[in-house]
């Protein structure tokens, strides 16, 4: 919601009238001298949108006020050229909502096409939210990297490097929503409070690695001559349910240059649905994008979120930190999922993210069953995940 500053006006007065707290109102209006305000200034006030409403008979803005549950000072704010003493029926003003309500459905099948939306409408009414292009994907999809958080430790959680594991993306976004929501309405999740985690923390997200992988197992096919060559790559079949990697069959989580070299002797040594790593490591844009974010953020811990099995992988070669084993402790206490040091695997973005930074990282694998998980887990998986996400913001 944006509103028109006027005389008197100041960040801190808007945070006691819309009850928000004011570093939220500062993150959203980046540039902004909170000290130097202007009349007719437009500052955004996270956490609330207008709606317009035609009046009827009897309706004054207390009365509109006491109906929406927001203060009568408010409705002046944000109709600052309407005469209240004169209000006509008919006459149309806006009504500031705070919003209360999730604005991401995740529980659906989650194209990348969904995924851009829910971002488009969770950064207009969470303005504090960053948002960059990390890169794009082979079909020029642009695969976009959030940011929430102000603090010195940086983390990052990431979704979908395998196109069958698409359901990671609506159980990050379903995070994101909920975090956000706390954030505005001054609540707790689980019982904790989560503005000293944003005071804490910086948290990067990129919740769609592969978006024409994602695409395809959702069955939205790619135009010539792709669609033949992935047709060709994956049997002659157009079922692409078990789809793993990127459009040009190679399988993102192969990608890394940790053992790189160990992992593609035993792998496939063509394109096709899964466990072909290229012929180099990063080799294919999606994986560069996220190597290039990793060395620029230099983040003190990543987690990347597959399906399935319920376990949590924590090491690399016995890289790892010590403090590797109390964080995975701790994500196996909030989650239910079993910790598993080491297993007979390379070239992941956690390992390479051990190997060169010798900080935690882990690949969490949440739900059960065969890929791709069905809908009927969305919420079981979500419960499962959220400690893991919100303890990654406290550890």
């Amino acid at each position: 919601m944006e509103i028109s500053v006027k005389q008197g006006d100041s960040l801190w007065y808007y945070s006691q009238l819309f009850k928000m707290n004011i570093q939220l109102i500062i993150d959203s209006n980046e540039g902004i001298d909170a000290g130097q305000l202007f009349i007719g200034q437009r500052i955004k006030i996270p956490g609330f949108l207008t709606i317009q409403l035609a009046l009827e008979k009897g309706d004054s803005f207390w009365a509109i006020a006491q109906k929406y549950k927001v203060p009568v000072a408010a409705m002046y704010t944000v109709n600052p050229k309407v005469d209240a003493s004169s209000l006509q029926v008919g006459q149309v003003i806006q009504v500031p909502l705070r919003v209360t309500w999730m604005l991401v459905k995740g529980q659906q099948e989650y194209t990348y096409a969904k995924m851009v939306n829910d971002l488009a409408s969770l950064i207009q009414v969470y303005p504090f939210v960053g948002k960059s292009s990390i890169g794009a994907s082979v079909l020029g999809k642009e695969i976009p990297g959030l940011s929430i958080g102000k603090g010195d430790k940086q983390v990052n959680y990431n979704g979908s490097f395998h196109a069958n594991e698409w359901i990671t993306t609506p159980v990050i976004m379903t995070f994101i929503n909920d975090y956000l929501l706390a954030l505005t309405n001054q609540t707790s999740i689980r019982g904790l409070e989560v503005y000293p985690l944003y005071q804490q923390t910086m948290l990067s997200i990129v919740p769609m690695v592969n978006p024409d992988g994602v695409n395809l197992v959702l069955n939205e096919l790619p135009s010539e001559p792709w669609l033949s060559f992935v047709t060709e790559w994956n049997n002659g079949s157009r079922d692409f349910s078990d789809w793993k990697a990127n459009i040009r069959g190679v399988d993102l989580n192969d990608q890394f240059p940790a053992e790189w070299e160990l992992e593609r002797e035993r792998n496939p040594k063509v394109p096709g649905p899964r466990d072909y790593g290229g012929e180099s490591p990063l080799s294919e844009p999606e994986a560069i994008a996220m190597a290039n974010l990793t060395k620029k953020d230099d983040y003190a811990m990543v987690l990347a979120f597959h399906t399935q099995g319920e376990v949590i992988y924590w090491g690399f070669e016995n890289l790892e930190p010590p403090e590797s084993k109390v964080i995975v402790e701790e994500f196996a206490r909030v989650s239910g999922y079993e910790p598993v040091q080491t297993i007979d695997s390379y070239a992941g973005y956690k390992d390479w993210f051990i190997q060169d930074w010798r900080r935690p990282g882990f690949t969490i694998e949440l739900g059960s069953g065969v890929n791709p998980l069905p809908l009927s887990q969305f919420d079981e998986i979500y419960q499962e995940a959220l400690g893991i996400f919100l303890a990654g913001l406290y550890l």
